[in-house]
Parts: structure tokens; sequence; C-alpha cells
């Protein structure tokens, strides 16, 4: 692991390191995940690296413990003592936002494997990710307005686009939670399965992800964000780029050989 992601230097995250991927633990359990100045500053550390290191990142929170009976807990939203005393330049400078636009862009795919509360800030990180799967006891929603603010971090406009105008509304203007089930059935996540399988199931997915050749995967995920109107240009110089990338030829002479068999 480089020097600055040893485990030693993060307070607020455990981070672990393979070959593919990154897998990053959101780790304030006395406050229930509350993303604080810290951790948004942790989290930058993590892009930084990730922007060098292109590879998977698996975000997720604490575990459930069956055996104590400790619910899992992914985000319980911004740390409300420090939001109250925040003002408007702080408002102003985007905090939580300008890190969770990071994210979104890192060049390699974001999973975030989501148990329990994942509410404010906490759901707005997970819609900046790039795939999401959550459990039966999954918790999501943006409390914000019952807190006298809006959610402006990404959820005004992310939420929008990933569910719809009505279940955006309704969670946004009129403070609607949804469960798990509910947020499988909006699409809002893609799988749910069992808090003991979360983690396995966001290895999973990423073991599909790093099967692909990678650089068609960080051009693929670029090109999809770009604005309509750069379509279908960056479209066709984008694949003018990879189909002279040694990973094309090799692919698909293997594919063709697999024919012939």
């Amino acid at each position: 692991m480089a020097e600055n992601l040893s485990a030693g230097s993060f307070t607020t995250l455990k981070v672990t390191e393979a070959d593919d991927r990154l897998d990053v633990q959101l780790n304030r359990p006395a406050v229930r995940n509350a993303i604080d100045q810290l951790m948004v500053d942790e989290l930058h550390t993590v892009c930084s690296y990730l922007e060098a290191n292109a590879k998977i990142l698996i975000l997720s929170g604490i575990p459930a413990d069956p055996e104590t009976g400790t619910k899992g807990i992914f985000a319980s939203g911004a740390d409300i003592a420090q939001l109250r005393m925040r003002r408007r330049d702080d408002a102003l400078a985007g905090i939580n936002s300008g890190i969770f636009d990071r994210l979104a862009k890192l060049p390699m795919p974001v999973i975030a494997a989501l148990d329990g509360f994942a509410l404010g800030g906490g759901a707005e990180l997970a819609y900046a990710a790039d795939f999401r799967i959550g459990t039966p006891e999954l918790r999501m929603g943006n409390p914000e307005t019952g807190l006298g603010i809006m959610a402006a971090a990404g959820a005004t406009w992310r939420l929008k686009e990933l569910v719809g105008e009505p279940v955006a509304k309704e969670i946004l203007l009129a403070g609607k939670v949804l469960n798990g089930e509910e947020c499988l059935r909006v699409g809002l996540v893609t799988e749910l399965v069992d808090g003991a399988q979360l983690l396995a199931a966001a290895s999973a997915l990423a073991d599909r992800i790093g099967a692909q050749d990678a650089l068609a995967v960080r051009i693929t995920k670029s090109v999809f964000h770009a604005p309509r109107e750069a379509h279908p240009v960056i479209d066709t110089l984008a694949q003018g780029m990879l189909f002279e990338s040694p990973a094309k030829f090799d692919r698909m002479q293997a594919f063709l050989d697999r024919k012939k068999k």
C-alpha cells in the first residue's frame, strides 16, 4: 500500500487495498458514521490516490454484528453539531458536494455497499456512486428540509436522474425515507442481499468489473457522464482510442480463438 494510504494514516476510515480495488469503510461508530470535516478530508486523500492509481472503489459502513445485535450503518448524514455552526460562506464552499462530485468522477467505478441508515449526506454520498447494493435493513432518504436546510450535496439533481421526479420529490420535499425493498423497487439499489453477504456481493460486482478491460471501463464511464451535446462526437473519438489499444486486439483474438474450438 502506498505510504499516503497506510492504515495508520486514517482516523475516520478503514482502508484496505488489493490489486484492482480499494475497500474503504466509513468508521465513526460513536456518531453513527456522521460525515464530519475530517472524514471529508480523508476521503479527499483516497480520491487523490485513486486519481493517480485507477482502481475500483468499494465504499461501506459499519457492518451488522448478529452476535451482539448491533445493527449495520452506512452513514447517518452530515455531523449535525458541525452543520449547525456552519454559515453562508461554509455553504458556498461546497464542503460535501465537492468531495461527492470528486468521488463520482473517479476514473474507475465506485460501488456503495449500504446497510442501515444512509440519510442526508450519507444518502448523497451513496447517490454519487456508480453502483449501490443494499440490504433489507437499509433506510435511505434526505430529511434535510425537516432541519431547515436542503439537500445541497447532489440530491436535488442526482436523485431525479436515478429514480425520476415523483419519487425524488417524495424524498426531498416530503421527507420520505425508503426501506431496502422500496429502494430496490425504484431502482435506487440494483441488488438486495442479506447483511452478512453485503461485502461479498460488492466484491463479486467488483470482480465482474475487474474482468473487463480497465481502459475500456474508464473511457466508457467518462463518456457515459459526458453532456448530451458532446455526443456522438465524444463516442467516436473514444472508440478511436480504444481501437488502437493492445487489449482490443488481444481480447478480440482470444474471443475468435475460443470460437474455433
